[in-house]
């Protein structure tokens, strides 16, 4: 069995090596020693965006996690856990399918909601606006300070320019400049 297919079975985080980090024990080190997990959240159901007159308080009326999604998400966590990777705080989108990836990969730590992270896909939102405030709030993270959080594809593509399939993370970290860096891609769970 290959490193890769080893990490996959330990619940599958891989680096796409980029930038100045040579491969996944470099990710690992760089986010053991600070840094942000931005995900996009685990696998849902079949759908795009959510039905129809859904609401933010009533998880029965969105596009949540499969099965699939909420094993992936423990397996992430599970492989993070396992590379000694500790997270010390936890944030999420409002949306059920963000907060079930967070608590399924973090189950000892407490999630707390960050309205920058909410989806802002089909006019839901002010992509600029939370964007911005995204980056500025990780621009202000401490050093040496870990960081989780769940957010959406839409998200993602804004603050970093890639476009994550479900589980799919990139890390990111200040640059000390009032901005951030990119660290590099993780893939979660044989998501290529």
């Amino acid at each position: 069995m290959n490193r890769r297919h080893a990490l996959q079975a330990l619940g599958g985080l891989m680096l796409q090596a980029t930038g100045a980090h040579a491969g996944y024990g470099a990710a690992l080190a760089s986010l053991r020693a600070g840094g942000v997990l931005l995900l996009r959240h685990a696998q849902t159901e079949p759908g795009i965006g959510d039905p129809p007159g859904f609401r933010i308080d009533d998880c029965g009326t969105q596009r949540n996690l499969s099965a699939a999604g909420r094993a992936q998400a423990r397996a992430a966590g599970d492989a993070l856990r396992a590379h000694g990777v500790r997270i010390d705080a936890v944030y999420s989108s409002a949306w059920c399918r963000c907060i079930d990836t967070a608590a399924q990969m973090f189950p000892d730590l407490r999630v707390d909601l960050l309205p920058a992270l909410n989806s802002f896909f089909d006019g839901q939102g002010d992509r600029e606006r939370q964007t911005a405030a995204l980056r500025d709030w990780i621009a202000k993270l401490d050093e040496g300070r870990r960081v989780a959080m769940v957010t959406h594809q839409v998200n993602v593509l804004a603050l970093t320019g890639d476009n994550l399939a479900m589980g799919g993370a990139v890390l990111i970290a200040p640059d000390g400049r009032g901005g951030i860096r990119r660290l590099g891609r993780v893939v979660l769970d044989g998501d290529q």
